[in-house]
């Protein structure tokens, strides 16, 4: 997991060639992004082996600070959830190392 301000969670969209729910996802996820921010990259299997091998029959697949949030069919509750279980924890993680400053 990545560190840095609640509002720099990362979300991952792992896509395939010319698949149309990766679109959905990807449009759900722009969307999602207007209400809480994060910052949206999107990673095509294709250019990786292990991940086509890993993803192939599962995109698009979304990761939320490298955690798995939801799969194909993408449920966006469970990714509104996700992004919001890793903005509370890095806040947490923020205000534990201010009170030790």
């Amino acid at each position: 997991m990545a560190s840095g301000p609640a509002d720099e969670v990362e979300v991952v969209l792992y896509v395939g060639t010319d698949c149309h729910l990766c679109q959905v996802a990807r449009h759900l996820l722009l969307a999602l992004r207007r209400s809480i921010p994060f910052r949206l990259r999107e990673v095509e299997i294709g250019s990786d082996p292990d991940l086509e091998r890993r993803y192939l029959l599962e995109v698009p697949a979304i990761e939320v600070d490298g955690e798995i949030a939801a799969q194909a069919p993408m449920e966006v509750e469970a990714v509104r959830a996700a992004v919001v279980r890793a903005r509370l924890r890095r806040a947490s993680m923020e205000g534990r190392r201010d009170a030790l400053e």
